[in-house]
């Protein structure tokens, strides 16, 4: 997950970032038109066009034949035989597709969904160790960031500590577990910027490219920060608004565009 987070982020912090307006309406009808591309190029478009003419053609035989009762169950049945082959041949396109768009919809989350924490708020981090992690966790903070309550610790291998914003900046705060040191950044006041929410370990690292992910044997399963939702004008405020907005733009995108590319869904 490293390795994605880091081609991700190398890719979309040069491409991302330049202009709310631009990225927000730009990427989703581009990754539209991707979409189209791919379903052009992997789905097998011939088999849904048939499947799709046998769909209706059965439609048609159960308004035909509605006063026989056999020949709709037996309509009925060839239509869901043929609502799973439709379903299938789009499977590996989805597939595929799942890639790019993942890619691009937690970039535009990370740069537009959240905004950096105010001076002078109290957030807390949270840190989740392994079972078998070592327990001896200690801290240390940077210049512009203040420990505002003693750590506390729970039975199951998590540990909080309340911290305040003092002064601007990306700080970088480091975990020490055992022999081991971890660290994970806070953007707090300034422009709105590419946003550091979590780090983890695993597959659900994708999800969080603002920073690189745990390594696999890493003592620890996760790094996090409170957050501070982004206020949108015409969409739900924070991450919902983002990835409600890529996905409607994109598919309107798609719809639109598919007489245009020749594809048929």
């Amino acid at each position: 997950m490293s390795a994605f987070n880091g081609l991700s982020n190398a890719i979309f912090d040069v491409l991302m970032g330049w202009s709310a307006g631009f990225d927000l309406v730009v990427w989703p009808v581009v990754m539209g038109v991707a979409a189209l591309q791919i379903y052009k190029y992997v789905s097998n478009q011939k088999a849904l066009a048939r499947v799709k003419s046998r769909i209706s053609m059965h439609l048609l035989e159960v308004r035909l034949f509605s006063h026989d009762i056999v020949q709709v169950l037996r309509s009925t049945g060839a239509i869901l035989v043929q609502n799973t082959l439709y379903l299938g041949n789009h499977l590996v396109p989805m597939v595929v597709m799942l890639v790019p768009m993942l890619a691009v919809m937690t970039q535009l989350v990370a740069h537009y969904a959240y905004a950096p924490a105010p001076p002078g708020s109290v957030d807390l981090l949270r840190v989740e160790l392994d079972p078998e992690a070592p327990r001896d966790v200690s801290l240390e903070l940077p210049a512009g960031v203040a420990l505002d309550a003693p750590p506390v610790r729970t039975p199951d291998g998590r540990v909080f500590w309340r911290l305040r914003a003092e002064g601007e900046g990306d700080h970088v705060l480091r975990v020490r577990v055992g022999g081991d040191t971890f660290e994970k950044s806070w953007a707090v006041g300034g422009e709105p910027r590419k946003i550091p929410l979590k780090r983890l370990r695993g597959l659900e690292a994708v999800l969080y490219p603002g920073e690189a992910a745990l390594p696999a044997a890493a003592p620890l399963r996760s790094l996090e920060l409170g957050v501070h939702p982004r206020a949108l004008r015409f969409l739900p405020d924070g991450e919902l608004g983002i990835v409600l907005w890529f996905l409607a733009l994109s598919l309107v995108a798609g719809f639109a565009l598919r007489g245009l590319f020749g594809v048929t869904f």
